[in-house]
This record gives structure tokens, C-alpha cells and sequence, in this order.
């Protein structure tokens, strides 16, 4: 059996195909500029790529798309549409009211569109490839699975903001957490590595991209994550600020003139490693730039290394001993200097990098040194594999 995954955004499709008994990926794609004059759907199955360019109006169209395509005699990888046996599709945002991966029927449905409002900027997005797929494959089972569920087992120590009681009881408005399905999969693959049940492991996972989280695991299940209530606390990342003193945005708005919307604008598109280095979002051009002198991008490359060991220090403080520290997404697989300055002066912990075996990107490995208390390993995250196992739990 095949599993379509979905990773619908408000204007893009991510999918994979999937085999369920191997776990291999036979077909992959991405439609881009769906609602533009001009859309553009670049697919790879059997090792060759193929681009097409045409408008795509809309998600259903979208995924008429990718169901003809995964199944053209020429380049398609798949015989017939009866070979998909389930569509699992990730959702960011499952509030309080979702916990844990779900079948989805009418009731979910409903209760997706109540939490919407906690994701603006992808919940309903998500709706729609799912509304599209239930639409376009009738009698195939669909699997709703949440960014914000690992999370869901933080004690409420961690999960809880100091401020009034009646905002969480009113509003639900606490640390939810991201990039769920990421930190739980590498987790997950770091036991296996070391060889030892997750159940007795603690483990620090860096989910270092263009957005950023670093999650506390113990024995298996999150207690505590740098991302909260929204997607701009905690670590730098590629244009959002992380943690900020609430008093310069009050201090914006009140004694300089700014908007509302100035200020959103400024913390989630301008900040970040763009607003710091003024050269780039993208952590390959801020190195490039540093290694050639400029010392801004300096800066911005050590602050965010100082951001990444800083949380380091306090989950480790948090989980009391640690086992493991793991690096994963584009920055965590391929910044092997990024990696080595933040594990450098980690001795306190027990943290020694073997700096030969970091100077490698996106591959598995384990790159801590043979006499280090704590491992650390580089392990490429797979979200739509974690999707796929949640799918066929569910659906199977």
C-alpha cells in the first residue's frame, strides 16, 4: 500500500508518495503559486525530474495535478489511484482540543476550523489540501498530524505563562510548541543510533532551519520547547527575531509612531539572521560573508550559536542528566562550524565534538568525541516519513 503525504500551504502543495511496506519514497513533488497567473509543479519519481508550468487556480486543482501526474504512463509511479491506501497531512496548529494524530471525518473537520484562528497563516491552508483530497479520493482515510502534538505531554510548569490565569482559561493561550513531528522523529532515530528504548534516554533536539526550536525529551515524550504560543520566541531564526524584551515593541508603539502591523511585520519577516547581518535570511550567505571578513555577519552568526547553547544549557538543566544532543533541518544538518562553535566550552555538560567527524553535512553520524559524556549526532529529519507512520497506525 501506498500513503500520499500532504503538506498544504496557503499558496504551495509538499506531497511524497510513500510505500508502506518499505518506507521508501517513490514519487515527490512541490506545486508552487497556486491562486497566481503562474503556478509551476516540479515532481521526481524513478530518478528524473519533471517541471510543469501552468496556472493552478486553486488546492483542488492542485491535487488533480499530482493524482494525474503520480499516475502517468510516462513518469508517473503509480499503476492506478486504488494503490493509495491512505492521505496523512500535516496540520501545524491542534490547540488543547488535539493531542494527538487523528482520523479525520466530519467531527475533525469541525474541530480543525475552531482551531484555525491559532494559525492563520497555515491551519486553513491545511484544511484545504485535505478538504481536496477527501474531495478527489472518496473511501480513502485521512490522518490529521499535528506540529503541535508532541508537545502536548509538557507539564504545565513549562507550558504555562506567568501571566493572569483567566488568559489561559479564556483563551488557551500557553506555549503549544512546533516542529513536532521533527523533534519526535529524530528523537526517536537518536535511540535507535545509540542502541538503547527511548524510554530511558534524555535527549536535546535542535531543529535549526529557517524556522528554529530546540525540544527537552525525556524518555521519549517533550517537556519542554523553545517555539510557544506563537512562531516567533525563542531561538534567531531566518527572519524572526526569537526572544525579544516585550518593553521595545511597547516602546515602538508607544513613543515612535509604529503600527500594529509595523511591529508583526518587523518580528516575523525583518528580524532574525535578515535583520541582524542586513545581508541575508539564509545562514549560507551570512557564512560566506563572515569567512570573507565581514563582521556583521560575525555577529549574526555567533548570536545565533550563543541563542542555540544557551537553551542547551537550560534544558539540560531542566532534564537533570542528559544522554544526547541532536542536530537536525538545513542550518542543523549542513552548519558543521555552527555546530562545532556551539558545542565548543560545553565541558560543564560533558559535551566534546570529535571536529574532524563534524565536518560533514546532511549525513547520519554521530560526531561527538569516542570520550564524551553526552552523545551528539547530525540526523536528518524526516516529517513526512513521521507522517506516513502516524497515517498507517491510524488508517491501517
Amino acid at each position: 500500500m501506498k500513503i500520499l503525504v500532504i503538506n498544504s500551504g496557503s499558496s504551495s502543495i509538499k506531497f511524497q508518495i510513500i510505500d508502506q511496506d518499505t518506507e521508501q519514497v517513490v514519487a515527490s513533488g512541490l506545486l508552487e503559486r497556486i491562486g497566481m497567473s503562474e503556478g509551476r509543479m516540479k515532481y521526481k519519481s524513478n530518478g528524473s525530474k519533471t517541471v510543469i508550468d501552468k496556472p493552478i487556480p486553486d488546492h483542488e486543482t492542485g491535487l488533480d495535478m499530482v493524482l494525474s501526474t503520480i499516475i502517468d504512463p510516462k513518469i508517473g509511479a503509480l499503476k492506478s489511484l486504488e494503490e493509495i491506501g491512505a492521505c496523512g497531512h500535516r496540520v501545524v496548529h491542534g490547540g488543547e482540543k488535539f493531542t494527538s494524530s487523528v482520523l479525520i471525518d466530519d467531527e475533525v473537520l469541525r474541530g480543525l476550523e475552531e482551531v484555525s484562528d491559532m494559525a492563520p497563516l497555515h491551519n486553513p491552508a491545511n484544511i484545504m489540501g485535505i478538504k481536496a483530497a477527501i474531495k478527489k479520493l472518496p473511501g480513502v482515510p485521512n490522518v490529521a498530524v499535528f506540529d503541535t502534538a508532541f508537545h502536548q505531554t509538557m507539564p504545565q510548569v513549562n507550558y504555562m505563562y506567568a501571566l493572569p490565569y483567566k488568559l489561559y482559561e479564556d483563551y488557551g493561550m500557553r506555549r503549544y510548541g512546533f516542529h513536532g513531528t521533527s523533534h519526535q522523529f529524530v528523537a526517536q532515530r537518536t535511540a535507535e543510533i545509540l542502541g538503547k528504548p527511548i524510554e530511558e534516554l534524555n535527549i536535546i533536539t535542535c531543529h535549526l532551519g529557517n524556522g528554529c526550536s530546540i525540544t527537552a525529551v525525556k524518555g521519549g515524550k517533550s517537556i519542554d520547547t523553545s517555539l510557544g504560543y506563537g512562531t516567533f520566541c525563542g531561538l534567531v531564526m531566518g527572519t524572526r527575531s526569537g526572544d525579544v524584551d516585550p518593553a521595545i515593541l511597547f516602546d515602538l508603539m508607544e513613543n515612535k509612531g509604529w503600527s500594529l502591523e509595523q511591529i508583526k511585520t518587523m518580528v516575523y519577516k525583518e528580524s532574525g539572521l535578515l535583520g541582524l547581518s542586513e545581508i541575508s535570511m539564509d545562514m549560507r550567505d551570512i557564512e560566506e560573508k563572515m569567512f570573507a571578513g565581514n563582521q556583521r555577519a560575525k555577529l549574526t552568526f555567533d548570536i545565533f550559536a550563543d541563542r542555540v547553547k544557551k537553551y542547551i544549557g537550560s534544558y539540560a538543566a531542566t532534564l537533570g542528566t542528559l544522554d544526547a544532543i541532536v542536530f537536525t533541518a538545513g542550518i542543523g544538518e549542513n552548519g558543521w562550524e555552527l555546530r562545532e562553535q556551539i558545542c565548543d566550552n560545553m565541558d560543564v555538560f560533558g559535551i566534546k565534538l570529535d571536529l574532524e567527524a563534524n565536518q560533514i553535512k546532511g549525513v547520519e553520524r554521530v560526531i561527538s568525541a569516542p570520550d564524551s559524556e553526552v552523545a551528539v549526532l547530525l540526523v536528518p529529519t524526516n516529517e513526512e516519513l513521521m507522517i506516513a507512520r502516524e497515517t498507517v497506525r491510524l488508517a491501517t
